[in-house]
This record gives C-alpha cells, structure tokens and sequence, in this order.
C-alpha cells in the first residue's frame, strides 16, 4: 500500500510541476494580458490542485480535509482574480491580440 501511495504522489507531483510550467511558458509567451490571464486561470489551477494531490498522498501527518478545504479555496480565489483582472484590463482599454494584429 506504501507504494501505491509514493507512486500516485509521484504522478501528481510531476504533472503538477509541468502544469504550472505550462502556465510560466504561456505568461512569457503569451501575446497580451487577456491570454495571459487565461493561461494562469487554467493551468496553475490545475497544477495547484494536482501538487496539493501530491501532498496529500507522500504527507501522511496531513489530513485530507485540510486538502479538500484547500483545493475548495483555490477553485474559488484564482478563476476570480484571473476575470476580475481581465475585467480591470478590458475598462482600461488595453489592447488585445487578434489574428490580424493588435486591436
């Protein structure tokens, strides 16, 4: 059972780690703060909830309802702060991408 539990840790510890690397890329490469905020919204959501996974299987002292509440929390705080910053964006006027060039 032991190891079941250091493999799974393993599995959410590393796509975790390459989702919120994915969300680094799309921050850097990402042409404006609308896209960019969208690339933080989808992707470091997953990658927190999946390394908070991690921790709740290679971490025995901490209970999973500490995670759960945790995960809760996140779901509810990033999604909003990544709209309410597009939000900000869009009522300044900052121009965004499209196919054609800057709009």
């Amino acid at each position: 059972m032991m190891y079941l539990n250091d493999i799974a840790g393993g599995f959410f510890l590393v796509t975790g780690c390459l989702l919120m690397l994915v969300a680094g890329v799309g921050v850097v490469k990402l042409p404006d703060v609308y896209c960019r905020a969208h690339a933080l919204g989808k992707a470091m959501t997953l990658g927190i909830i999946f390394l908070l996974f991690a921790m709740g299987f290679l971490i025995e002292e901490i209970p999973w309802s500490k995670i759960v509440a945790v995960i809760g929390f996140q779901l509810v705080t990033i999604p909003v702060a990544s709209h309410l910053l597009c939000l900000a964006a869009y009522r300044r006027k900052v121009r965004r991408w499209s196919g054609e060039g800057w709009v």
